[in-house]
């Protein structure tokens, strides 16, 4: 079996067998001949060492554009890694309810920092929320206690309701059962003008 040993992310040929380099740890068993695509001394050394049949193939060079000292790409895929470590490590923290500061990764620290600021927005409403559930029940409360003592008269005005209602039954004068006092009032005393 050939293997082609490349970190590329297209361009790959159905009928070949890849591997990533960067995950390299030893020689698989039952490969006959190894393509290295890339400088990866670690993965030729490894298969020459076992007697297998070694080529190695230039990789095409990406210019890093921005970089005043030009800085060797082990050295900038070492620096992803460990930024990636970082947010990894705060996104499983994350996702088991905590929230803990990256110990390195410019990145990672600041999606902390973001986080940390949402998280206290989030609580400041949260508290701000159930005031105003707590006000809204206290409403509730106060509007069915107005309810109630509109319905229900004192036991002075049901007796004088009881009269009114009394004089407006013998003159046949019809009123809402549901009349108010002031309403029952009224009504008598259009009675005494008529």
């Amino acid at each position: 079996m050939e293997l082609t040993y490349s970190n590329q992310l297209s361009g790959f040929d159905p009928e070949k067998r890849y591997r990533n380099p960067e995950h390299f740890d030893k020689p698989e068993a039952g490969v006959t001949s190894v393509l290295v695509i890339g400088h990866w001394p670690s993965v030729v050394d490894a298969y020459e060492s076992a007697g297998i049949d070694v080529s190695v193939k230039e990789a095409k060079q990406v210019q890093l554009v921005g970089a005043a000292n030009q800085v060797e790409p082990e050295k900038i895929i070492a620096a992803l890694r460990a930024e990636h470590g970082s947010i990894q490590i705060l996104v499983d923290g994350l996702e088991a309810g905590e929230i803990h500061r990256p110990e390195s990764g410019q990145l990672a620290v600041r999606l902390y920092e973001v986080l940390g600021t949402i998280h206290t927005s989030v609580g400041e409403l949260t508290a701000e929320r159930h005031g105003l559930l707590l006000t809204v029940d206290e409403l509730r409360d106060e509007v069915e206690a107005l309810k109630k003592a509109a319905i229900t008269p004192s036991a002075g005005d049901a007796d004088e309701i009881a009269a009114l209602k009394a004089k407006l039954d013998e003159a046949k004068v019809p009123y809402r059962a549901n009349a108010s006092k002031e309403s029952l009032e009224k009504l008598v005393a259009e009675l005494t003008k008529e």
